[in-house]
C-alpha cells in the first residue's frame, strides 16, 4: 500500500498534513506518536471512515499489481471486500450476541446467498453456512477462545473482548489488518498473549499488520518498522533501532535519551 501526501482537515483543524507512508507486504508496521498525533485518523482514512481532502491511498491486492486500487473515495464495505480489516480503539462488538455469532458476522462480505436462497436454506445457503462456520471455528481455536464461544460478549473481561474483536477482523480473511491500540487496558499477561497472536497472524497467515500502540516495549519487540506522527505530520520512519535513537522522536515522544 502506498500513501502519498495525505491531508485530512476538520474545519480549521489539520488531523493529517501531507503524510506519505509505504506499507510493505508481509510486515508489521507500528504507528506511534503522542495523543492527538493523527494515528487513528490515518487508520480511519485507510479504512474509509474518513475521506481525506488531499492525497492518495493506493492498495495493491496482488504482488504483481502495478496499478493498484485507489481507496480515498471508496466506502468502508468496499475497502473491506478488497481485503482490509480493522479493530477499534473502543471495542465495537455486539455485546448481547455470543462470541461465535460476533465472529460469524465478520464473514458477511463473503456470503453469496440472497434472501430467497437463505429462506429456503438448502443448497447454496446450507453449503455457505457450513463453510463459514468452519472458518470461524478455526479462528476460535487459533485465538484459544473455545471455552467462551457460546458466551455473550458483554459478560467477558475487557482483554477477552479485545481478542474476540481481533477474531472478527480475521474472519474477513484480510490481506492487511489495521489494529488500533489492541493492547490498551490489558494486564501484562493479556498483552503477552495479544503480542503472540499478532506475530502468529503475521508469520503463519501472511497478513500485513499496521499497529497503533503506546506500549513501546511491545512496539520495539514485534515491529519490523516504525512510523512516527506528531501533530498530524510524519517525523520519522525506520527500524525500531533507528526510531529509538532518532533525535526528533526522542524530543517529541520518547523523552530524553537517558530516560
Amino acid at each position: 500500500m502506498a500513501i502519498q501526501a495525505l491531508s485530512l482537515r476538520f474545519g480549521g483543524v489539520a488531523a493529517l498534513t501531507r503524510v506519505s507512508l509505504e506499507i510493505r507486504r508481509g510486515e508489521i508496521l507500528a504507528v506511534i506518536g503522542p495523543n492527538g498525533a493523527g494515528k487513528t485518523s490515518l487508520l480511519n482514512s485507510i479504512s474509509g471512515l474518513y475521506r481525506p481532502q488531499e492525497g492518495s491511498i493506493r492498495f495493491f491486492p496482488a504482488p504483481d499489481d502495478e496499478e493498484g486500487v485507489e481507496l480515498t473515495r471508496r466506502r468502508p464495505d468496499e475497502i473491506a471486500r478488497l481485503g482490509i480489516a480493522r479493530t477499534f480503539q473502543n471495542i465495537e462488538l455486539f455485546r448481547h450476541m455470543t462470541v461465535l455469532d460476533n465472529l460469524l458476522l465478520g464473514r458477511h462480505i463473503h456470503m453469496r446467498a440472497n434472501v430467497l436462497t437463505g429462506g429456503i436454506w438448502w443448497g447454496l445457503a446450507q453449503r455457505e453456512e457450513i463453510e463459514h462456520r468452519a472458518v470461524v471455528e478455526e479462528i476460535i481455536d487459533f485465538l484459544e477462545i473455545e471455552p467462551i464461544r457460546r458466551q455473550p460478549v458483554g459478560t467477558l473481561s475487557y482483554g477477552l473482548q479485545k481478542r474476540v474483536e481481533l477474531g472478527r477482523a480475521l474472519a474477513l480473511e484480510p490481506q492487511i489488518l489495521l489494529l488500533d491500540e489492541p493492547m490498551a487496558g490489558m494486564n501484562v499477561e493479556e498483552k503477552e498473549d495479544m503480542a503472540r497472536f499478532i506475530l502468529d497472524i503475521n508469520e503463519e497467515r501472511g497478513v500485513t499488520v499496521v499497529l497503533i500502540e503506546h506500549d513501546m516495549g511491545v512496539v520495539m519487540d514485534i515491529s519490523d518498522r516504525v512510523a512516527v506522527l506528531d501533530f498530524g505530520s510524519k517525523i520519522a520512519d525506520g527500524s525500531p533501532q533507528e526510531i529509538r535513537s532518532h533525535p526528533d522522536v526522542i524530543r517529541a515522544y520518547l523523552g530524553q535519551e537517558h530516560a
